[in-house]
């Protein structure tokens, strides 16, 4: 993205976008992941995680008020930081090796950030849709 600011639409359209392509990415890691049942329990744990913050995000963008945004956007937030939790959880418990969760762990973090600025900045402003 430029440093130009991008209309609270464009924001939105990119966003969405951004978060499907990262549930993608956490179907694809599944995919690859050993057979194992801790493996398989803890990669769907992380499918759950990462595919509820496309899907909360798309609700969050259809919210009826600004009360309800800030909820799901509390939600899609939840969500993104939980699968950063199973993303360490894959890591630490040596089933996945730390290279390769790299950068869909810093996507993970680069989304919680995001969604926090979202967050506070809606609830601050009470935003009206």
């Amino acid at each position: 993205m430029s440093e130009e600011r991008l209309s609270n639409f464009e924001f939105a359209e990119t966003f969405k976008r951004r978060t499907k392509t990262f549930a993608l990415r956490a179907i694809k890691l599944y995919q690859a992941l050993p057979t194992r049942q801790e493996a398989q329990v803890v990669g769907k744990q992380l499918i759950r995680s990462a595919t509820a913050v496309a899907a909360n995000y798309r609700a969050a963008c259809r919210a009826r008020s600004g009360a309800e945004f800030v909820a799901k956007i509390g939600v899609v937030l939840e969500e993104a930081d939980e699968s950063l939790f199973w993303l360490e959880i894959l890591e630490e418990a040596e089933i996945v090796a730390a290279p390769r969760l790299v950068d869909l762990k810093r996507e993970a973090d680069e989304l919680t950030a995001i969604l926090t600025k979202i967050r506070k900045s809606a609830a601050v402003k009470k935003i009206t849709l």
